[in-house]
């Protein structure tokens, strides 16, 4: 669908689809792009007032009320980004799959001899939770989709080492959408892995505890921020700003948070990125307390906790780079079929790649279907396929992590 929009309220991911002069009066090689860095909309400034963008074709203004410019400008968390990096994607999903599968597994791996080693009281193997971090971030660097697919697909192995691995793949591939430098990717990295280790010195009974839980029992959970902050300081070779920023995560927009009960710009970019991701995945893996929600669920309301949770622009981006249709979740085709979605479509993020793992009655499609729903694949004749909604993952009678094993 087409709307007219100011340049002013242009955000990057959206698609540029007409202007309010003819094209040939402008810059422009090609009459219809997606808006992707700053040189494109500094010549949109330059040459229009208004244009017309196709969320069909790219993203769509969630709520031009908040907006104050593209990539959050007005939001100090962003603006503190100094320099940036455009990434390509070089390989395809299926081309990556194999070594981010590879790169997951050596993960899980020295994650669980790490957490071995904490709960024996010995020193983190700093070299080699570095070399396993790198190994991911080689690979969402490559094509984010491929790990995001695995992370969502891993809910049957040990929980500790399921989550901090997600949350390390979400942070490395948020922090690649906002164009952060290849050494801060790393660092995002093993923040994500890291910063719940002090969970190992908290009574495990406690931590999947499913009914309401006293002040004092509240009070010993929240330690393990100050205790992954201890473990963290007492390891050497870790990066030395990791253990202050393993603090942070559970610090909130408006200081509700703890430790510190920090507020604002207090929590910095990867604080607040942490917190963001943290509280995602968290929401949307199977955790002894509260439901398990859709991706989409999640996404709507952590963007209904903006500037009170968390940084509002950040959210913004944050959903922008997850998708509508976010990698690995379940989805119901208008055609009654149930699928998984794959890959991202930049271009039309409404219409990713999906798999198609049930028919309309509930049975298994054997073999599977590949749809690319930007190819204007047909249901039948005069009815192209689409995504009718998300659905819980724990809704669908199917493991879904034995198609990507």
């Amino acid at each position: 669908m087409k709307k007219q929009v100011s340049v002013e309220e242009l955000r990057f991911g959206v698609f540029v689809a007409e202007l309010d002069r003819p094209w040939t009066e402008t810059p422009f090689m090609f009459q219809g792009f997606v808006l992707k860095d700053d040189k494109q909309l500094a010549m949109l400034k330059q040459y229009c007032k208004k244009v017309y963008i196709d969320s069909e074709k790219g993203l769509d203004l969630v709520d031009r009320k908040l907006q104050t410019g593209p990539l959050g400008t007005g939001s100090r968390v962003l603006d503190s980004i100094k320099s940036k990096v455009v990434y390509e994607e070089l390989d395809s999903v299926d081309e990556e799959l194999p070594r981010a599968r590879a790169a997951q597994g050596k993960t899980e791996v020295a994650l669980k001899d790490m957490l071995d080693s904490v709960k024996a009281g010995k020193a983190i193997d700093a070299p080699r939770v570095r070399e396993a971090v790198t190994s991911m971030t080689d690979s969402v660097v490559r094509n984010p989709d491929a790990m995001l697919l695995l992370a969502k697909m891993k809910e049957k192995g040990e929980r500790n080492i399921d989550r901090a691995v997600g949350v390390s793949i979400y942070m490395i591939t948020f922090g690649r959408f906002l164009q952060l430098p290849r050494e801060q990717l790393d660092l995002l990295g093993m923040l994500g892995l890291l910063q719940d280790v002090g969970k190992m010195r908290v009574p495990e009974e406690l931590l999947g505890k499913t009914g309401k839980l006293s002040d004092a029992e509240k009070a010993l959970c929240r330690s393990h921020v100050e205790h992954s902050v201890a473990i963290l300081k007492e390891s050497p070779g870790l990066p030395t700003e990791l253990p202050a920023l393993a603090g942070l995560h559970h610090e909130r927009y408006d200081g509700s948070g703890y430790p510190k009960g920090l507020k604002g710009q207090q929590i910095g970019l990867f604080g607040v990125i942490a917190g963001l991701v943290d509280c995602f995945d968290a929401l949307t893996h199977p955790r002894p307390y509260g439901e398990t929600l859709a991706p989409s669920n999640a996404l709507s309301m952590i963007y209904s906790w903006r500037d009170v949770q968390f940084d509002a622009p950040l959210i913004e981006q944050f959903i922008q780079c997850i998708g509508i249709f976010p990698v690995g979740a379940f989805v119901e085709l208008n055609s009654g079929e149930m699928g998984i979605v794959i890959a991202q479509n930049l271009a039309r993020r409404l219409q990713p790649r999906v798999m198609v793992v049930l028919d309309a009655k509930g049975n298994r499609k054997q073999p599977q279907l590949i749809l690319d729903l930007s190819k204007d694949t047909k249901v039948s004749p005069d009815m192209p396929y689409r995504i009718k909604r998300t659905v819980e993952k724990g809704s669908v009678p199917i493991d879904a992590s034995e198609f990507f094993a």
